[in-house]
């Protein structure tokens, strides 16, 4: 069975850094598209970053200027590193991976199959 574990979320102030962990069971992670998804109160779950195969990263908007997607495939381990967080980054962090993203789509939710449970970030 594929298991994603997230950790590493809780609170934090404002202009504070985070480190999110997935650890991946059950996969070759090397081999698959990975990626972070946030889903805020009473929002839709949104892409965060996502990073292939290759170590080609995509984010969402300007994220790309706090944030940062890496991964230790020896560790089968996905991070997301943030930094300078806003309370408006609160939410529900969520890892996912798959084999098959079509290029230009990596940050959309329906082009994962497997998912974590979700990590909390507030931000205050």
């Amino acid at each position: 069975d594929v298991q994603l574990v997230e950790s590493g979320g809780g609170s934090v102030q404002a202009g504070g850094p985070l480190r999110l962990s997935c650890v991946f069971g059950g996969i070759v992670t090397s081999r698959y598209y990975m990626a972070w998804f946030r889903q805020a109160p009473g929002k839709e779950r949104e892409g965060v970053a996502a990073i292939d195969s290759a170590g080609s990263t995509t984010y969402a908007g300007s994220l790309k200027d706090r944030f940062a997607i890496s991964r230790d495939s020896a560790k089968n381990t996905l991070f997301l590193h943030m930094n300078s967080l806003r309370p408006e980054d609160t939410g529900m962090y969520y890892c996912a991976a798959d084999r098959g993203v079509v290029p230009n789509t990596e940050l959309w939710e329906s082009e994962y199959s497997f998912w974590g449970q979700g990590t909390q970030v507030t931000v205050s």
